[in-house]
């Protein structure tokens, strides 16, 4: 069985719907664990209530060594890691030991609005201040860098003219639980090849 490690800061809707696929039958792995880097986070209430493994390393306790903590808790164990809502940015062995293998979920059109402090509602804000005409959410693979690793896959949404960052973030977050399970079945079926910053779906 494929086993993911799901990580989150937040209210883990992403999550969730990673959740509803495997159950419904669309997605054929299992959650090995949920892992926050917030103790308030709900997304680790949604885990408990399925009965998930759950983890709780404190960024603020933790710090820089946050993340061989994380790869402390699933080396051997998982074959992808999932950034679902997770705020934290992972380095150093991790990144070496799951190279490839570590994908992230971000709510814009990658390379746009991306990088430090850009996550939540301030990327939705952003994209409506600069008069954009589309958005949407770009799932990619994680490397050193901060939102800068290989594309795999982008879905598009259209900027009405009435919309603020709530209506905006919702209509998405929509195409994002569409896109991460996406991506998940691909790695899942071994369907992802990689050539530096491109990435083909065979």
């Amino acid at each position: 069985m494929y086993k993911i490690a799901v990580l989150v800061s937040g209210s883990g809707s992403n999550l969730q719907a990673i959740i509803n696929n495997i159950e419904d039958g669309d997605l054929n792995c299992k959650i090995q664990c949920v892992i926050s880097d917030k103790p308030e986070a709900f997304a680790i209430t949604r885990a408990k209530e399925k009965g998930i493994d759950t983890y709780v390393i404190d960024k603020r306790e933790y710090k820089d060594e946050l993340s061989d903590r994380i790869l402390s808790l699933i080396e051997g164990k998982v074959d992808l890691i999932i950034l679902a809502g997770f705020l934290s940015i992972l380095k150093g062995k991790i990144i070496e030991k799951f190279k490839n293998k570590v994908i992230n979920i971000h709510p814009s059109l990658i390379p746009s609005f991306m990088g430090n402090g850009m996550y939540g509602l301030k990327v939705h804000k952003t994209a409506i201040e600069y008069g954009v005409k589309v958005t949407g959410c770009t799932v990619h693979i994680v490397d050193e860098g901060t939102d800068t690793g290989p594309i795999i896959m982008q879905k598009v949404v259209p900027v009405m003219e009435n919309d603020d960052e709530v209506s905006l973030q919702k209509r998405v977050l929509e195409e994002e639980h569409k896109a991460l399970s996406e991506v998940i079945s691909l790695f899942i079926d071994n369907r992802i090849k990689i050539q530096e910053r491109k990435v083909f779906i065979i």
